[in-house]
């Protein structure tokens, strides 16, 4: 006896550690299943690569901004015409989708893309809607212009884009800083102002579109080159003055006595830094004068945005990547925790919706729970009456008149 139980007891122990290894071996074969089912399902997606890779020296990107009646087109169409004249390797880009007719022939056009009239019928829109809305539908697919640009980088030296009249509806929508941050994050770009040089001589309208460039310049965070248009007209010298020198200006908006001269004289202060930074150039779109100074300005732009923009754009750009890099790790452990505890069964996603369900079942319950009280109450209700009635029935028949 004492030698069979000296033998469980020996062989007990060995029991336990199959049954242990047996335990560890399931335990290994569900990891490995889980794992399978998580390739599958591209858990470990690689990272976003760097664009930087991609980068390409040339072509240059200009796009031209501009208010409304400034010679933006017009000026677009003698850029055009001195790269045909000059044998410079043009790409031209329209993003005005309300406009009728182009002087120059578009190599990409939103109007091909988006229908502007449809785009106002159908969502019931005013003319700066329309602009807007055909905008924010043709940049969800701006990426396919750039790998358009990007199999005829070699063959081109510029990009010219052409933007709508309405400045605010590019400068300052969604769909305009993805299109600058699409062109920028794969070539270098330059952003030229188109100012009214006859309709600025007036010092508070040249102060209002000194204050709109400075916003420009902050809001893509891109070289941008002051362009002087319809030299031909005024010249633009007065505003060299002004930008150089700001007693010259003030003495110029001190004839005026208003409110509005007051700031602009306050304003010539403050954006005297904003001046030494930023290059001008006087053009007429008619004549041609200042092109080529205009070429040569953006070269130096291009230069400038290889040697200070960009480093700004890649840090930026990496810091995007960090946030969504984490975001995605953060996601994906989620979803690893959910499918250790499932064991690697089916796991359902909560939409929310069973919940609302299940809510919506119980309400319904305790509706009818509470209608059925309600009915209850009435039938006891009814009995008591009635009762009470039969002893009224009754004094009144024991009643004697």
């Amino acid at each position: 006896m004492d030698a069979d139980n000296a033998s469980n007891n020996a062989n007990a122990p060995m029991q336990m550690d199959s049954g242990d290894s047996s335990a560890a071996q399931v335990k290994d074969k569900e990891k490995e299943e889980l794992m399978e089912t998580m390739n599958k399902l591209h858990i470990e997606g690689s990272s976003s690569g760097n664009g930087s890779a991609n980068f390409r020296r040339k072509p240059v990107i200009i796009i031209v901004v501009g208010m409304a009646g400034s010679g933006k087109t017009t000026l677009l169409h003698r850029l055009v015409c001195h790269t045909h004249l000059k044998n410079i390797r043009g790409y031209v880009v329209n993003l005005d989708p309300a406009v009728m007719t182009l002087p120059y022939a578009a190599n990409i056009d939103v109007r091909d893309t988006v229908k502007y009239k449809e785009v106002m019928k159908q969502f019931n829109l005013g003319p700066n809607g329309g602009i807007l809305t055909s905008l924010n539908l043709f940049a969800t697919k701006f990426d396919e212009v750039i790998s358009v640009i990007e199999r005829r980088a070699d063959q081109l030296d510029y990009v010219l884009v052409d933007t709508p009249g309405q400045i605010e509806i590019f400068t300052w929508s969604a769909s305009g800083a993805i299109i600058t941050e699409a062109f920028a994050s794969t070539f270098p770009t330059v952003v030229t102002y188109v100012v009214d040089t006859p309709r600025s001589e007036d010092p508070t309208t040249f102060m209002s579109n000194m204050l709109y460039a400075c916003s420009i310049l902050y809001k893509t965070r891109l070289p941008l080159i002051l362009t002087f248009n319809k030299v031909d007209v005024a010249a633009h010298q007065f505003a060299l003055e002004w930008m150089e020198d700001f007693e010259v200006f003030q003495a110029a908006a001190s004839s005026d006595r208003s409110y509005s001269s007051s700031l602009t004289q306050s304003l010539s202060l403050v954006l005297d830094e904003f001046y030494n930074n930023l290059k001008s150039v006087g053009v007429s779109a008619v004549s041609g004068a200042g092109i080529d100074a205009f070429f040569k300005a953006v070269e130096a732009s291009a230069e400038e945005y290889m040697e200070n923009y960009k480093a700004d754009l890649d840090k930026r750009r990496e810091e995007k990547q960090r946030l969504e890099e984490e975001r995605r790790k953060e996601n994906m452990d989620k979803l690893r925790r959910d499918m250790e505890k499932s064991g690697g069964e089916t796991v359902v996603l909560n939409t929310g919706l069973k919940d609302k369900t299940n809510k919506s079942k119980s309400m319904m319950d305790e509706e009818m729970d509470d209608d059925d009280e309600e009915d209850g109450d009435l039938e006891i209700y009814t009995e008591e009456e009635d009762a009470i009635d039969e002893d009224e029935d009754e004094e009144v028949d024991n009643f004697g008149f």
